[in-house]
């Protein structure tokens, strides 16, 4: 089944335990350290526009991509409440288009490993190299191979809340690096009832080696890569890297689409 349906409506609930404020705080420091106070930046697989809602709030004229109708949905409830003039778009990640160019993209909380397709890894970063201003900066985060295989692989997770459970089983294949995520919620009605859905994600793990090549071959320059969201160095044990990339006279990316894009 399609990932990110029914969930999204319950994804902020389930992902409280994120630490949005401090993920937030990285970014914008990074993003000042590499000369970008404001100005347009583009958010990959933005989900329902928690850190986009942030980033607004913060300054930074925005725009989300996500190719999930539903989770979209969510995000533009959120734009209602908060009036920031947000610009989101219904479209997959490694097929992206933008009227321009914009001052630096982010992607976090795992998106890039939902590219289970290295050719797919790759036309991402070739596309961001494309779209970002002279100089712009791309800062992404992805899931380590110690994650799926020691942390979560082949374990399962359940959780109960008052509005809604989940059962999560993760199944993670070290040959093909695709971790598995079957998903059962149980979310409950207006009448008090619970409704069962099932729903499918897949995520590949992505040596820091592979990345930092596929980050080159695209013709961007690597500026670094951290444990998490700090400025340490990446551990054996590190179960999410952060990659800071820049944009590098666009050599190796795709022309730009002069034609203007449709979306909903």
């Amino acid at each position: 089944m399609e990932a990110y349906g029914e969930f999204a409506k319950v994804y902020d609930m389930f992902m409280d335990n994120v630490d949005y404020e401090a993920w937030f705080a990285y970014l914008t420091e990074r993003l000042k350290e590499y000369g970008i106070p404001g100005g347009l930046v583009l958010e990959l697989g933005c989900g329902t526009g928690t850190m986009t809602e942030m980033l607004a709030q913060a300054g930074y004229d925005m725009i989300g991509v996500d190719n999930s109708e539903e989770m979209l949905a969510q995000a533009m409830e959120k734009r209602v409440e908060s009036g920031h003039d947000i610009l989101y778009l219904l479209q997959d990640m490694q097929e992206f288009e933008l009227y321009g160019t914009v001052r630096a993209i982010i992607s976090v909380c795992d998106c890039m490993n939902y590219l289970t397709e290295e050719e797919d890894f790759f036309q991402v970063l070739k596309l961001a190299n494309n779209y970002l201003d002279p100089g712009g900066i791309f800062i992404f985060d992805v899931n380590t191979v110690y994650k799926y295989q020691e942390v979560i692989g082949d374990r399962t997770i359940a959780e109960n809340r008052e509005d809604g459970s989940f059962i999560w089983e993760n199944s993670f294949d070290p040959e093909t690096g695709i971790n598995v995520y079957e998903l059962t919620l149980f979310l409950q009605r207006e009448d008090g009832l619970y409704e069962k859905e099932e729903e499918v994600h897949c995520q590949r793990a992505y040596s820091s080696e592979k990345i930092k090549e596929m980050i080159e071959r695209s013709g961007m320059e690597l500026l670094g890569v951290y444990d998490a969201y700090t400025l340490d160095a990446p551990r054996s044990d590190s179960e999410r890297l952060t990659f800071i990339a820049k944009e590098k006279g666009k050599t190796g990316s795709i022309s730009n689409e002069e034609e203007v894009m449709e979306h909903e």
